[in-house]
């Protein structure tokens, strides 16, 4: 893993991690509804964070996964959506894998009713969840893209949270939205299925830094790059 085992992760201001996550994410913006920072130090230098918040349609998420919790209230408040992850390209391979591990493990920690985590990956603008399946989420959702827009002018909106009057003339992008689950507590389990990951090219979903690409395509990508290292 080399200096990726370096990286100090922990909790930082909003304002730090929002303008960060504004300068390093390829969406140009932070989740209003974020409520856990964490920053990813490299020789004392921000080099990447992380930020964990209610996902918009919690109530409808609820029952992805089956706990001992009975109650609404409980059931509530056991689960964190990580909605942002920015990483600049100063940080070493491995570094987000190690960084989504380390905050997961510091979530369980301080925060031990939390019992799984969910998150998104955007096929449509970035990738298809490189980092989530080496970090060892579940895949449980591939769905067509039905909530990113672009204007005629070019710039790209997410539907939720968008008046009417500034989504005129929006046209839905293609592509895909990939859903991942992280059970932090083993007690816990999915109420849904889980979905092979060679599922995602079957579905044409596979993307990589917002190229289409399929996870075979990549494979051999990364072998051709293997065998000219040791040649």
């Amino acid at each position: 893993m080399g200096r990726a085992k370096e990286i100090i992760v922990k909790v930082i201001p909003a304002k730090i991690a929002n303008e960060f996550v504004k300068k390093h994410h390829y969406s140009g913006k932070f989740v209003m509804n974020s409520v856990l920072h964490f920053g990813c130090f490299l020789d004392g230098k921000l080099g990447g964070v992380m930020q964990y918040g209610n996902p918009i349609d919690k109530r409808n998420v609820l029952g992805f996964v089956k706990t001992d919790n009975q109650t609404t209230n409980e059931k509530w408040n056991e689960m964190l959506e990580l909605n942002r992850m920015a990483f600049s390209d100063f940080l070493p391979k491995y570094s987000e894998s190690r960084c989504i591990s380390v905050s997961i493990k510091l979530i369980k920690k301080n925060a031990p009713h939390i019992k799984w985590i969910l998150s998104f990956s955007d096929g449509t603008q970035c990738g298809d969840g490189t980092i989530y399946r080496a970090s060892g989420f579940k895949l449980v959702g591939i769905n067509k893209n039905s909530t990113i827009y672009e204007l005629p002018s070019g710039e790209t909106i997410a539907k939720h949270g968008t008046s009417k009057r500034d989504f005129a003339g929006a046209k839905r992008k293609e592509g895909y939205q990939l859903r991942y689950i992280y059970i932090i507590d083993k007690t816990a389990e999915l109420s849904i299925p889980e979905i092979p990951f060679n599922e995602i090219d079957k579905a044409g979903a596979g993307m990589y830094k917002g190229e289409k690409v399929s996870l075979q395509e990549r494979k051999k990508l990364s072998e051709k790059v293997d065998s000219n290292a040791n040649s």
